[in-house]
């Protein structure tokens, strides 16, 4: 359904991947894996024919793909979820065409009345080549596993949160019946139930699937191949069976590599150090300079020893010297429309203070946070900053970039007062050097977008860092850094997230439970809706 032929892919001069093959059939269920910023979310938006053309090679596509990128951006956020869902499909105009004609058939001029009939056949045998209404109630089940009942359907995009917004696009890309679906980090916002449930969907699924995933138990359990692409050797293997015999055959395979590199590199030493002694003999010059030239062919030819995979060093800033209360607020509320997201919250965030917000998809998680980071004013009640006080803010949808500047532009706007040595210096620490500095913002992954915004919050000396989502599309390496960086910071943190470990590394202090604002002292039992929030 999708054949990958000598693909080579590269970004200004370096290499991603050189002369690559493999195939997605109808059937495979494909692990995408390596670390943060290897090509991964590149070579899958080639794979949908949304990321342009290989520098060499071809990749083609029978059938259809369904593919969801890790930011999935919508030009219309006026469309309600529901028709964004049906659109996939077309059934969202069909139903818009019949609503109408219904419509202009009670008509008083016979003519309009005629014309709106035929219309209205039209579109209601369209509706039904799409599935008709068991389509839509298809699209609706899929919707409430993920966490999506039907008053959320009813909303227009533009009123949902990001983690709704992102579940719409998967709901939307599960029912489009594509043969091949291409899934980058599609647990991103789904609490535990939704995730359990889509594991059985991709489990029972018939087509293709590409999943890039730092879910290890969804990978564990819904794949039977894996592709692994080593930015080291700018290749990808491909390993026929499941995530646990890919482990351990991926260890042997290192094992043979550094045992024949061994191997070849003594045999070439011994036939260097031979050949350089028979060099003075002229009668011996000739088969001398063999030697060497096959010593030479022999560490030319040799595979590359896998390198550590690097990790960006993330050590949250010391914080600026503030009051005892930096930041409180008082009697905050939003609503959309009719919709109320939340009213009257208060929160006290007092110097070192450590606090988790809890609450189900949609209850106003990022909104709060907004609002404490000053990017969304309040429908009512007000931000009381205090002394000294300075906010470090990272958005879950990575709002704080500008995805039309570069990788050093974005460091330099959020610390002018840096040298670009200085700013050269924390964006290598980040694994941003030399021409990665300089690439748009908007064509990095979400894991290289989440190292970009970490980096930027390194050098704020901020003593209220707000959190949203900070570990999402991260490797388990990198990961493990933000948790370290939390358990160590000195500042005030309020936190949201799906990820246990992240709470459990921030040790909080207090929680506040959206939407009904309530506020307490964190008990173990509240560990146990982290998941489920």
């Amino acid at each position: 359904m999708i054949t990958v032929s000598n693909v080579t892919l590269r970004f200004g001069a370096r290499v991603l991947m050189s002369d690559v093959s493999f195939q997605v059939a109808k059937g495979d269920k494909i692990g995408l894996v390596g670390r943060n910023g290897a090509g991964k979310t590149t070579l899958t938006k080639m794979l949908a024919g949304a990321g342009g053309e290989p520098a060499e090679g071809s990749i083609t596509r029978s059938g259809t793909v369904g593919y969801l990128p890790q930011d999935p951006k919508v030009e219309d956020m006026s469309v309600s979820a529901r028709d964004r869902i049906l659109s996939v499909r077309g059934l969202d105009a069909a139903l818009r065409r019949m609503r109408q004609a219904e419509v202009d058939m009670t008509s008083d001029d016979p003519e309009v009345a005629e014309r709106a009939m035929k219309r209205y056949t039209n579109a209601d045998s369209e509706f039904a080549a799409g599935g008709g209404y068991a389509a839509e109630a298809e699209a609706a089940t899929i919707s409430a596993n993920l966490g999506l009942p039907d008053r959320v359907l009813a909303q227009p995009l533009s009123t949902l949160s990001g983690g709704q917004r992102r579940r719409i696009e998967l709901a939307r890309i599960l029912f489009s019946d594509a043969d091949t679906l291409l899934l980058d980090e599609p647990t991103n916002h789904l609490d535990a139930d939704s995730i359990r449930w889509l594991r059985g969907f991709l489990q029972t699924f018939s087509g293709g699937i590409v999943i890039i995933s730092h879910d290890v138990d969804l990978i564990e359990e819904t794949v039977n191949k894996v592709l692994y692409l080593d930015a080291n050797r700018s290749t990808i293997d491909v390993y026929n069976m499941g995530w646990k015999h890919y482990q351990r055959q991926r260890e042997a395979d290192e094992v043979r590599r550094k045992k024949e590199r061994e191997t070849t590199t003594k045999t070439a030493e011994r036939l260097i150090a031979q050949g350089n002694k028979m060099r003075a003999k002229a009668t011996k010059a000739t088969a001398a300079q063999q030697m060497l030239r096959r010593a030479e062919q022999m560490l030319a030819g040799l595979e590359d020893e896998r390198q550590s995979e690097r990790v960006a060093r993330i050590d949250f800033p010391a914080p600026a010297p503030c009051g005892k209360t930096p930041l409180m607020a008082e009697g905050l509320s939003k609503s959309y429309g009719s919709l109320e997201i939340f009213t009257d919250v208060g929160l006290a965030i007092d110097r070192g203070s450590r606090v988790v917000i809890l609450g189900l998809n949609g209850a106003g998680k990022t909104t709060l946070l907004r609002m404490l980071a000053g990017e969304l004013d309040p429908d009512t009640g007000e931000l009381q900053p205090g002394h000294g006080l300075r906010i470090g803010y990272f958005a879950q949808e990575h709002d704080t970039l500008d995805l039309d500047k570069t990788v050093f532009e974005n460091m330099r706007d959020g610390a002018p007062e840096l040298t670009e040595t200085q700013a050269r210096s924390v964006l290598g620490a980040f694994l941003f050097s030399g021409d990665d500095a300089q690439k748009p913002a908007r064509v990095l992954s979400g894991g290289e977008k989440t190292r970009l915004a970490l980096a930027s919050l390194i050098v704020s000396s901020a003593n209220v860092l707000l959190l949203d989502e900070p570990t999402n599309n991260l490797d388990p390496a990198s990961r493990e850094e933000v948790l370290a960086a939390i358990r160590s910071y000195q500042g005030a943190i309020v936190l949201v997230t799906h990820d246990e470990g992240a709470v459990e590394a921030l040790e909080p202090d207090r929680v506040l439970l959206l939407p009904d604002g309530d506020e307490d002292l964190w008990n173990a039992e509240y560990a146990e809706l982290v998941s489920l929030a």
